[in-house]
């Protein structure tokens, strides 16, 4: 049995820690069962940021007549796009992994990884034991009961992610944000899309306003069933068949070459017999932690999409200094400050939030203030045509900025300079009294925090 000072169960966000850590002296074991990088480098935002940038050239293009310029035909060569993804990718991740071979500290167990003890883990036969430990162990997707779903070949986003041949017909079951940026990949790039979704609204985790627009947006490009159930999943040769009802009773059958599960993410602490150790789960499998990061047990530590507050990348790598410093020191534990956690979603129109949404702040009988500004009323609104976008501010009646939500051209960009007002504690009035480059498109969240 080898003893390490820090054990760091996952090789995403945790892999900051364990590093810092190493640094500051201790002995520390990394485990790993899949590829170095965590599910952000290897089968999320990375990956599907890269595929989506294409995505944006091909509606610029196609969009190019609304400027006067005139395309006459153009092509995709999708296997090469999703080839320049995968090299990117994989490129990245092999270094991670040359450079951890090449060193005793941190070091790195390839493998699946359980508890077999309190403090005490097996990984690939050999065990290992640490007094500190880091569930830093993310989430996988999740996989309704769905008749005649299990088999069927269906993907998810991380066989999506790697798919060289693009659908003629894409059916997606699910709606949420995963679900909008891959029908975006795909159906600019020329499939057709289906998406069936349980709720009235995509992306309904937003703010009202926003999902609501965003709805509208996407039933003029893609075939949408909202409030349906998938009932049953059949494969007729190389074709799935899709069948959904409604609270209505109402059915539709939907054919396509291709089906994609969204419906969201499960974390992985399944896999880890955390009964073993005592730590604790909540209803929906996610790691219990204080506000220091610290599981049930104490020593064992959790961050990131484990942990289930923010399935972020960002989050969980703020979420890694503070594990780093109420690891590295017992006694000086400091609680995460999450103020200003932002959000955004890479499809096309772009949508970013912060803080509350206005269905939030009734629930919460919290009173409020509300502002929207559409973008086609500033001067790079016009220029761009973005008919559509707009920024919404929620804020207390003294100015105090309860939420932003931005859905537009450029919305994970323009959502910034109102992270830095919370977090700094300015209100909605110190936005609105910076002077703004004209004619720039932040020119619309001036606006907006100057109509509150």
């Amino acid at each position: 049995m080898e003893t390490f000072d820090l054990v760091v169960i996952g090789s995403g966000s945790g892999l900051d820690v364990a590093n810092a850590a190493a640094e500051g002296g201790l002995k520390v074991a990394i485990l790993e069962k899949s590829r170095m990088g965590g599910t952000c480098l290897n089968r999320g935002c990375i990956p599907s940021k890269l595929l989506i940038h294409s995505a944006d050239v091909a509606e610029t293009i196609r969009t190019a007549a609304t400027f006067g310029i005139s395309v006459h035909g153009y092509s995709v060569d999708f296997e090469r796009i999703v080839q320049r993804s995968n090299s990117i990718v994989d490129s990245d991740s092999d270094g991670i992994l040359n450079a951890f071979s090449s060193v005793e500290n941190p070091k790195l167990f390839h493998g699946e990884a359980k508890f077999v003890g309190t403090k005490t883990m097996e990984v690939n036969g050999e065990v290992i034991k640490s007094n500190k430990i880091l569930i830093a162990s993310g989430t996988r997707p999740e996989i309704p009961e769905i008749t005649g779903l299990d088999g069927s070949g269906f993907l998810t986003s991380d066989e999506a992610l790697r798919l060289t041949k693009q659908p003629k017909v894409l059916t997606i079951i699910g709606g949420g944000y995963i679900a909008a940026e891959m029908a975006h990949f795909f159906g600019a790039l020329g499939s057709e899309i289906n998406i069936i979704q349980r709720r009235k609204v995509l992306i309904p985790g937003e703010d009202e306003e926003i999902a609501a627009k965003f709805t509208e947006l996407f039933a003029k490009k893609y075939n949408l069933y909202l409030g349906y159930d998938t009932h049953s999943v059949k494969k007729n040769g190389l074709m799935f068949s899709v069948r959904a009802r409604n609270s209505s009773g109402e059915t539709i059958d939907l054919e396509s070459d291709q089906l994609l599960v969204s419906v969201g993410r499960t974390p992985n602490s399944d896999t880890l017999n955390l009964a073993a150790t005592g730590v604790e789960i909540d209803s929906g499998g996610y790691v219990r932690v204080d506000e220091h990061l610290e599981t049930t047990t104490k020593g064992i530590f959790a961050l990131g999409d484990a942990v289930g507050r923010y399935l972020f990348k960002h989050s969980a790598n703020h979420e890694a200094q503070y594990a780093f410093n109420n690891i590295m020191h017992e006694d000086k534990k400091i609680p995460v400050d999450y103020t200003g956690m932002p959000h955004a979603i890479f499809s096309s129109p772009q949508v970013a939030g912060v803080g509350y949404t206005e269905r939030a702040l009734k629930q919460e009988n919290i009173h409020y203030e509300k502002t929207i500004y559409p973008y086609i009323k500033t001067a790079m609104g016009q220029a761009i045509e973005d008919k559509h976008g707009f920024v919404k501010f929620l804020t207390s009646k003294d100015g105090k900025i309860l939420g932003c939500h931005i859905i537009g051209s450029h919305a994970s960009i323009m959502i910034h300079e109102v992270l830095i007002a919370i977090r700094l504690g300015a209100r909605v009035q110190d936005i609105a009294r910076v002077v703004h480059v004209h004619p720039a498109l932040p020119e619309v969240v001036s606006r907006a925090a100057s109509s509150i």
